[in-house]
């Protein structure tokens, strides 16, 4: 399901400009939670606010927490080839310990 990315709220009355600001910014503000909600539940990267290039190396995690991988590449050789689509951490800490999570591609 979509959230949608217009908000309906009732027009502001000329000559109040704190409502004409509030209706503008509440606007913008929906706008931009829908545009990520959407993302994220069609799974992709825009709506990700965990993706990062390598494991994480600084902050406090805990077991269980999982990063996407903002630049996945094919790796590994011919017959053995596979995708690092993210991280998992197995041990809480900061940064915790971080395994890859790895995706064979077949090639």
């Amino acid at each position: 399901m979509r959230v949608p990315e217009q908000l309906n709220l009732p027009a502001a009355k000329e000559g109040v400009p704190y409502l004409q600001q509030l209706v503008a910014k509440l606007t913008t503000a929906w706008a931009n939670m829908a545009a990520q909600v959407n993302a994220t539940s069609e799974g992709t990267i825009y709506g990700a606010t965990n993706a990062l290039a390598a494991a994480p190396t600084t902050g406090d995690h805990q077991r269980g927490d999982i990063v996407r991988n903002s630049a996945p590449a094919e790796l590994g050789t011919a017959g053995s080839k596979y995708v690092v689509i993210g991280w998992q951490c197995v041990a809480a800490g900061t940064p915790g310990t971080w395994v890859q999570l790895r995706c064979l591609t077949g090639n």
